[in-house]
């Protein structure tokens, strides 16, 4: 099984990258697989690719999930 976690969109560089947050670490990630990526932005970062958008709601909800070790979520 392979997981893939939420990340915001911080820069999108002209390379076909951008830089996201995930958990206060920032790290550049390819965005050859989304379309018109842009700051504020969450995406699923799996294996160094961002490959789905999803909405900040869903995000934070996942991110909370991590964070709490799957309980109480």
């Amino acid at each position: 099984m392979c997981w893939s976690v939420p990340g915001k969109i911080l820069e999108v560089r002209n390379d076909n990258t951008a830089v996201i947050e995930l958990s206060g670490i920032k790290r550049p990630v390819s965005t050859d697989l989304i379309d018109d990526p842009a700051p504020g932005e969450y995406v699923l970062v799996h294996a160094g690719y961002a490959i789905q958008k999803v909405d900040e709601e869903r995000a934070k909800f996942t991110l909370d999930f991590f964070k709490k070790g799957g309980r109480d979520a």
